[in-house]
């Protein structure tokens, strides 16, 4: 995760990039935590070096992040997947928060994240369970957006990435900020955030290039600012 971390970065920093796909392999999305290492930390050690808090990282890029999820995305895979601004699946990926199984609770987001995506009742089940679901149940709860067939996962969700990054990278940062303002504030106070972002675009040459693009009937060419 600290490759992870370092690679947005990267990403965030280079301003060709409008977009991000993270990935795994046709098994399984993302390992997770180590195991192994974890069998032998104490509380002192958790709690001391603030253990995990570095996953946050995939939470708090400004570009937005796509996960294409292919197999297993179990724990700290699903945790992951659901940092991430939009997820696509493949027809045989599995989600799940298994730590249950081990004598622990998700860490870094699972309590809080799925219960946000699926509700509280699927959850719960899958957190006091330790069950999997499958890509169409993921896709009904509300978890995943799409599903494709494995081949085909990333080269969509690379599709999908180039179309957002099409638009006013300065702009889709805002919109960004805007719905993930969703999960935080009260319906008020984030309707009175959107106005002030749906404002603040007025205050952009991209507001004005798009909105005169679409008056002339010509293809908008932005230049993220």
């Amino acid at each position: 995760m600290r490759e992870v971390g370092q690679a947005l970065d990267a990403f965030e920093g280079d301003s060709d990039v409008g977009a991000i796909v993270i990935t795994g392999s046709d098994r399984a999305f993302a390992a997770g935590a180590d195991i192994k290492e974890m069998q032998n930390r104490t509380f002192q050690e958790c709690y001391g070096g603030n253990f995990l808090a570095h996953w946050n990282k995939v939470s708090t890029v400004k570009k937005p992040v796509i996960a294409a999820v292919n197999g297993f995305a179990l724990g700290g895979g699903c945790e992951l997947a659901m940092m991430c601004d939009i997820i696509f699946a493949g027809e045989k990926a599995q989600f799940g928060q298994p730590e249950i199984l081990l004598g622990t609770i998700p860490g870094a987001g699972g309590t809080q994240r799925l219960t946000r995506a699926v509700g509280k009742s699927l959850a719960m089940e899958l957190v006091l369970t330790g069950d999997k679901i499958n890509a169409q149940d993921a896709k009904q709860s509300g978890l995943v957006s799409k599903i494709y067939p494995v081949d085909q996962l990333v080269s969509e969700a690379v599709k999908c990435g180039e179309k957002i990054a099409a638009n006013s990278k300065l702009v889709t940062a805002m919109a960004k900020e805007a719905v993930n303002a969703a999960f935080e504030l009260t319906l008020a106070e984030g309707n009175r955030l959107e106005k002030r972002l749906f404002h603040a675009t007025f205050a952009t040459d991209d507001r004005k290039e798009g909105m005169t693009a679409f008056v002339e009937k010509r293809k908008a060419n932005f230049q993220d600012n």
